[in-house]
């Protein structure tokens, strides 16, 4: 029952569902509140900052590929476990395991037992096996199971162990001592504000505290241009957290929001967009309706936030899909009936400029009218249900209501101009999405580890968030991201599209196992080699800057979120610290 409730909330929070909403309160000087640990913390303190604090880079990964140890299947080794919190493990975490099967294994009725240290170590499970996510992942998730307070930290044997079908296999997993953790890690608790008008949440030492005064006005802002938009009332307040990690593309609601805020935000979106988006969904939640596609849940948000990353205009963006620009546009049919599986980017282009076309042609209110009143009957797919309701409302279908949608692009005058920004734009998070799934696949958005921000939060437990991937191939591909993203920002898509080029380079030899898979560019030679350096001396880059021979770089120490910037020098072929 417990697996089968967080399977719900992790739909739901992908799906962006209802959610309960809230007035705008009177301004008040609201203290931030600390949230109580409780009795026993993930993270007891070992250390405090210091002034020059040293960063030591973590051993990745935790733990060495599954082995099957007999012989049932043509997919003998490939269950994979992924271990959370991610990155690496420390005494002290409570540790939750997702078992991933082979894609074409029959595990019906299967369940997944797994043992510590056998054979007198404690035993967790079985686990069932069950969809995960919006891809619908089959796993068996283990959720908080192993408690390591009282552990030795030492290299522990995981043996797996799934019935009735008798697949085994062991892993080595490795526990660092708590007194290795940073400091910022180790002091790290969930901290609250109230703004005027939403419970805000976040984690302390982290980008989000250091920021929280604009990024509380800037909540407050975006809702109450948000709630004027969408004309709605509401009765109790809205719960928001800021997550101090890139999950997905950075946005997510169910009946709280939760927002990634972040400096190394290789998303390259804006985060005011990303909150009014999310608020868009929030209203719309409360709103209702019997059911609501998702093209349209999606579409809305986006055309209400005035762009999906950046603000855009719509219609000339989704024109240069068609043939003749692009030629990527999806028919509306298919979008509608598979559209978390449809390449992202244009899905979401495309149902925010079907919405924006409706308006403009049958006005605002008829199209909410419209939209509130979809059913979807038993055995109908979400564009039977669209057409029955558009027959009902406007009299024609979905296949003349695209037609007419097609006509109304072909029409847009300036398509060429944003021809390059929409390729760029696909190619930029789909690279995106590969690095994801390659090298942080909690961050994947089919697939996210997104768990209930109100019980991790009752639990004292921020690890899950907190930690990720930060090796220095993690540091400088992101770096890269937010590079490409700054030129796409200039609108210097030839160099972006160079940058990108490099990125996919990169993540091919890393998918091939090339030994040094960033000596395919002197770009991303210089990227690894200057992330590498400011890490051996403390520092995590957070954005790279080169001018030729010299670097500038914003990074952050494992004190805590300030930001430095460094200055490196090439000197011999080598990137050094300018002191």
């Amino acid at each position: 029952m417990r697996r089968f409730l967080m399977m719900i909330f992790v739909l739901l929070m992908l799906l962006a569902c209802r959610s309960s909403l809230f007035p705008f309160f009177q301004p008040t000087e609201t203290p931030t509140s600390t949230i109580s640990p409780p009795t026993v913390t993930p993270y007891p303190p070992t250390s405090t900052a210091t002034e020059t604090p040293t960063l030591t880079p973590s051993p990745q990964p935790s733990s060495t590929p599954a082995t099957i140890s007999n012989t049932p299947g043509p997919w003998v080794g490939a269950f994979s476990v992924l271990y959370h919190p991610d990155d690496v493990l420390y005494v002290g975490d409570l540790v939750s395991f997702e078992v991933i099967s082979p894609p074409e294994a029959d595990l019906k009725d299967a369940s997944v037992g797994v043992q510590v240290d056998p054979p007198d170590g404690p035993t967790f499970g079985p686990v069932t096996f069950g969809a995960w996510g919006i891809q619908g992942r089959e796993e068996a998730t283990f959720l908080w199971a192993w408690d390591t307070h009282n552990l030795d930290p030492i290299t522990h044997t995981l043996a797996f162990s799934v019935q009735p079908q008798g697949y085994d296999w062991s892993e080595q997993v490795a526990l660092l001592p708590a007194s290795d953790m940073p400091p910022a890690q180790a002091n790290a608790h969930w901290s609250s504000t109230q703004s005027h008008c939403c419970s805000v949440f976040y984690v302390s030492d982290t980008a989000s505290e250091r920021d929280l005064p604009t990024l509380t006005s800037l909540i407050d802002a975006q809702a109450q241009d948000a709630i004027q938009k969408m004309g709605s009332s509401f009765t109790e307040p809205i719960t928001v957290t800021l997550l101090p990690r890139l999950l997905g593309h950075g946005g997510f609601t169910s009946s709280e929001i939760s927002v990634s805020y972040l400096d190394r935000n290789y998303a390259s979106n804006s985060w005011a967009l990303v909150v009014h988006h999310e608020m868009i969904h929030a209203i719309d939640g409360h709103l209702g309706g019997d059911f609501r596609p998702s093209i349209f849940v999606e579409g809305l948000a986006v055309y209400m936030t005035g762009g999906h990353y950046k603000p855009e205009p719509l219609m000339p963006r989704a024109a240069a899909l068609l043939k003749g620009y692009l030629d990527m546009y999806i028919p509306l049919k298919d979008l509608a009936d598979n559209f978390y599986m449809s390449q992202h980017e244009i899905g979401y282009l495309e149902g925010a400029s079907l919405i924006e076309y409706m308006v403009n042609t049958y006005g605002w209110d008829a199209f909410s009218r419209f939209y509130r009143d979809i059913h979807l009957n038993k055995g109908e797919s979400q564009s039977d249900a669209i057409n029955a309701a558009l027959t009902v409302h406007f009299s024609t279908s979905f296949a003349r209501l695209e037609q007419e949608f097609i006509s109304a692009l072909s029409n847009e005058k300036d398509t060429s101009t944003w021809v390059d920004d929409v390729h760029l734009t696909v190619n930029y998070y789909d690279t995106l999405r590969r690095y994801q799934q390659l090298l942080d696949p909690s961050a994947y958005f089919r697939t996210a580890w997104l768990l209930d921000n109100k019980t991790m939060r009752e639990r004292g437990i921020v690890a899950d968030y907190l930690r990720h991937p930060h090796q220095a191939d993690n540091l400088a591909l992101e770096t890269l991201f937010i590079t490409a993203g700054q030129q796409m920002s200039d609108k210097s898509y030839s160099a972006a599209d160079q940058i990108l080029t490099t990125i996919n380079s990169v993540l091919d030899g890393i998918e091939h196992g090339t030994t040094d898979p960033f000596s395919i560019s002197s770009l991303a030679a210089d990227y690894i080699s200057i992330a590498s350096t400011s890490q051996k001396e403390g520092y995590e880059v957070q954005s790279i800057t080169i001018t030729v021979d010299a670097a500038s770089v914003t990074a952050t120490t494992s004190a805590g979120p300030d930001l430095r910037t460094l200055q490196l020098q090439r000197i011999g072929g080598e990137w050094l610290l300018i002191p």
